[in-house]
């Protein structure tokens, strides 16, 4: 069994359930913003992981995550600070260029050599 083996046996034990997940696609990059239940659903957090995937030397593929945990005492907090950053950068930094927005795939129509997205798998990241 390989370490990454036990570390998800261990990630389960402790495992929370999860209320719900919303997975935003920006670019090269996908957020997740996870609510789970603490052991006993008498409290929530909620996750948000950063996953970026890359191409080892080899070829193979892997993911990179960062990830967050945000309790309820400090969403209001962290709302605010992440709300005034970004008003910050748009005012002050961007001054009058428009900020360019991850772009958007259509999963209807895929362009001409280019795939298009598909549902990502938790047991990928």
């Amino acid at each position: 069994m390989y370490s990454e083996d036990y570390e998800r046996v261990r990630s389960q034990e402790r495992n929370t359930e999860d209320v719900y997940s919303k997975p935003v696609r920006a670019g090269k990059r996908t957020y997740f913003f996870d609510v789970k239940a603490t052991k006993g659903n008498n409290d929530y957090y909620l996750t948000i992981t950063e996953s970026k995937r890359r191409q080892e030397r080899d070829g193979s593929f892997v993911f990179d995550k960062h990830k967050i945990f945000l309790y309820k005492e400090d969403f209001e907090k962290f709302a605010e600070g992440l709300e005034e950053a970004v008003k910050y950068i748009k005012e002050n930094l961007l001054k009058g260029e428009p900020y360019r927005q991850a772009p958007q795939y259509d999963e209807e129509r895929p362009s001409a050599g280019k795939s298009s997205f598909s549902d990502v798998s938790f047991e990928e990241l």
